[in-house]
């Protein structure tokens, strides 16, 4: 998959979350999409370095207690 389909399906996903809120205001949108996106990411990430966190960090360009924090946040470790 491409950076431009990933990006597509983003905004695809984004227009219909604001028309399934018809008239309401969304709100805390930027947190709401990291989050969603994050936990997989993690997951792939994980999986290709095989469970290595420090390659895993080194593969998103993160430090190695960023990734750990994140993976705990999402119930990953």
């Amino acid at each position: 998959m491409s950076k431009d389909s990933i990006q597509d399906v983003v905004k695809k996903s984004l227009e219909k979350y604001f028309k399934d809120l018809g008239e309401q205001q969304p709100s805390n949108v930027y947190e709401m999409v990291v989050f969603t996106v994050e936990k997989p990411i993690l997951e792939a990430v994980m999986a290709r370095a095989e469970g290595n966190q420090s390659h895993a960090a080194e593969m998103l360009g993160i430090n190695r207690n960023t990734l750990r924090k994140k993976l705990q946040q999402h119930g990953l470790i």
